[in-house]
């Protein structure tokens, strides 16, 4: 079997203690960092030898525990499942678990956590930041003045105005989607949302609840922060972006498959929309050349919209201290696939 063992006690070298739990980590993150990270729970960590499918599946046997892969490059798929027969529980070190098939994983039985609530400040302050700099043309404004230019009033023939006072469409109510509505109200912005389910007024941070193409008729700003799924890909196609009110911008801090990125560009490139903002695309990272990076209005950001330090800090003590309570007895938080929160060991 090949990999890197870095377990032990303290996640130091392995030892001959066979009651530890066996954790499979698949970040992008070195060997020694999982370690220490891990040192204080009781687990045996296991790292695939490469970044690729195939060397997590040779390790995944033996695995009790699987830590995702937030970079999606290493997917937790019925093929990696059923060479689990070990597995009991599968923690995403993200809100999105697009990566995992969940249902899979809830047939067999093994719970699916993501990381709660960890970044939804720091995405939703992003939204609310791209949507200025959208609207205000900044970045636009910053490479003319790099270039030598002085575009005054360019930018005030631009056309983005104020947020004060727009309407705002959040497409997606869950905790991103509440920190976000809550600034944007605060803002002086008429908000309002939809998602599959309507939420009382303290999950929805006081937005109000509309039928998906009504919000889109609504939004003069429309914010997409819902979850990439079977139901939710290709979301936003072609006639529903057509609905937005002339002139309006769009902020997606979601997954890319849920904007169609063709008929996107080809609304802002008519000026039926005014500009968008994306922190997500269908390919990542965004290839080049790539349509997108030729349009000025429409900013874009490397999928880092939750990289803030206090999201990071807050998603690393959230996933190791829910990896603790799997392996120690506890329930563990933030399960997405209906299954029991607390964890048995299989197979020993």
């Amino acid at each position: 079997m090949s990999g890197s063992p870095a377990g032990g006690t303290r996640g130091g070298a392995d030892t001959a203690d066979d009651s530890r739990w066996t954790l499979l980590a698949l970040p992008p993150l070195a060997a020694d960092i999982l370690s220490m990270l891990f040192a204080d729970v009781p687990v045996k960590l296991l790292v695939p030898a490469d970044r690729s499918p195939g060397a997590a599946l040779e390790l995944a046997g033996a695995a009790d525990v699987v830590l995702g892969d937030w970079t999606a490059s290493i997917r937790i798929s019925a093929e990696l499942l059923a060479a689990a027969p070990r597995l009991s529980f599968v923690q995403q070190p993200s809100a999105g678990v697009d990566a995992i098939d969940v249902d899979a994983c809830a047939a067999a039985g093994v719970a699916v956590a993501n990381a709660g609530d960890a970044n939804a400040v720091s995405v939703a302050e992003w939204c609310v930041g791209a949507t200025f700099a959208a609207m205000r043309s900044l970045a636009y404004g910053d490479r003319q003045m790099r270039a030598g230019a002085w575009p005054q009033l360019d930018l005030a023939n631009r056309g983005g105005g104020e947020l004060t006072g727009r309407r705002v469409g959040i497409v997606g109510m869950g905790r991103i989607g509440r920190e976000a509505a809550v600034r944007y109200a605060a803002l002086g912005c008429d908000v309002a949302y939809w998602s599959r389910s309507q939420r009382d007024a303290a999950q929805s941070g006081g937005a109000r609840w509309l039928p998906l193409d009504d919000l889109l008729r609504h939004s003069e700003v429309l914010v997409v922060v819902i979850a990439l799924a079977d139901q939710t890909r290709g979301l936003l196609d072609a006639d529903r972006l057509a609905l937005l009110p002339q002139g309006g911008f769009l902020v997606n801090a979601a997954r890319g498959g849920i904007v169609d990125e063709a008929a996107l560009l080809a609304a802002v490139q008519s000026g039926a929309l005014a500009g968008a903002a994306l922190d997500v695309y269908d390919t990542e990272p965004l290839p080049e050349p790539h349509p997108f990076r030729d349009e000025e209005r429409i900013l874009l950001s490397p999928h880092a919209a939750g990289a803030t330090r206090q999201a990071q800090a807050r998603l690393i003590e959230g996933i190791v201290a829910n990896i603790r309570r799997a392996v120690t007895g506890e329930p563990v938080l933030y399960v997405v696939n209906g299954v029991d929160p607390l964890i048995r060991r299989r197979g020993v």
